[in-house]
């Protein structure tokens, strides 16, 4: 079997660490070993050995190229040293180096396997820039909604600053002191930290998933955030879209007030809807008109039902969606979030 050339070019990278052999340790970039047969007497060309991808360590010191590879022989992924000898392996049909899977200690091996990480970009370079949209509304529009369905269907990162301030002190992260120190204030945490854990995040999902599409949930909620986000990103940097969720005073009190029922959130009341409204207005309205200005601005008359506004929706994200995650039916999960089927019961205890 010959490997055509016109197959997609290898631009995946490998990170081994943690071996019994720390000379196994290291960055695998995408191999440019020259067109070879291989044991089990398959052609192969650039950045492929045996019809999938393969790796040369990128110090360039292997004597074996490529040093991490597939075996057809062997049905098995395998390291080799620097001496070209094979140290790991791990049995299994996978197209990519299995990254949960346990490693075998192979023949020229010291025990432990190594640890693999794939980056779906080289993480000697920056990060590719993201693909950002802003979503913003009052209390109650749907907006959060909105965002899950997107991930849940059409493959976008949801990101909302609240989980992101959560995640950082319940990891006790590097930042979780200084935020700590701010709510012990009743302080807002300062926004260059807010824009600084987006950043991160939005770091990490580009690296470890290759996807470059994200929805920022309640953000930016003041003109003061978008100064952290021009300190981060730029001032000449081209302004994200915002979605902004136009809903009527009266259908998000209605709204809050079904959701109480079930929600668990102490804010989750008509007096604490007026305050959390009064200051979007005061605070969020003036960026949305920022945009507004900037023709950036795509606004959804969200009080109509789930569906239509989610049809919306996914006009709105169509150009940047891949098309078949748009054709793709339902899953269980968009058709609770669209109340097309009712939550799972909770089992009884």
């Amino acid at each position: 079997m010959t490997v055509s050339t016109e197959l997609p070019p290898n631009t995946y990278y490998i990170e081994v660490s943690e071996a019994g052999l720390p000379e196994v340790d290291g960055l695998y970039v995408p191999s440019t070993a020259p067109a070879a047969e291989s044991e089990s007497g398959t052609l192969s060309t650039v950045g492929y050995w045996n019809s999938r991808f393969a790796w040369d360590r990128a110090d360039g010191k292997s004597a074996r190229s490529p040093a991490l590879s597939y075996s057809n022989s062997y049905k098995s992924w395998r390291i080799c040293r620097l001496d070209g000898h094979l140290a790991y392996d791990n049995t299994c049909d996978d197209l990519l180096p299995p990254t949960t899977a346990n490693w075998h200690v192979y023949k020229k091996g010291v025990a432990p396997a190594p640890k693999i990480v794939l980056h779906h970009f080289d993480p000697r370079m920056p990060c590719p820039r993201p693909n950002v949209v802003f979503v913003i509304g009052g209390p109650g529009s749907g907006k959060g909604t909105m965002c899950e369905l997107a991930e849940e269907q059409l493959g976008w990162a949801h990101l909302s600053t609240g989980e992101l301030l959560r995640a950082e002190l319940s990891n006790n992260g590097p930042k979780s002191a200084t935020i700590e120190e701010y709510i012990a204030k009743g302080e807002l945490v300062p926004n260059e930290i807010m824009v600084t854990l987006l950043n991160d995040a939005m770091d990490r999902h580009i690296r470890s998933t290759g996807n470059l599409n994200f929805l920022l949930d309640g953000f930016p909620r003041s003109l003061n955030n978008m100064e952290a986000w021009y300190d981060i990103f730029g001032r000449d940097s081209e302004l994200p879209t915002m979605l902004y969720f136009e809903c009527p005073y009266e259908v998000l009190e209605k709204r809050i007030i079904g959701r109480a029922k079930y929600s668990g959130r102490t804010d989750d009341n008509v007096e604490s809807l007026k305050l959390r409204f009064d200051t979007y207005k005061s605070e969020t309205l003036p960026t949305v008109e920022l945009f507004r200005k900037n023709d950036k601005c795509i606004e959804i008359d969200s009080s109509p039902d789930r569906e239509s506004v989610y049809a919306e929706v996914v006009e709105c994200l169509s150009d940047y969606t891949d098309k078949k995650r748009v054709d793709q039916p339902l899953t269980d999960k968009s058709k609770i979030l669209l109340g097309l089927k009712p939550y799972p019961k909770s089992p009884k205890t």
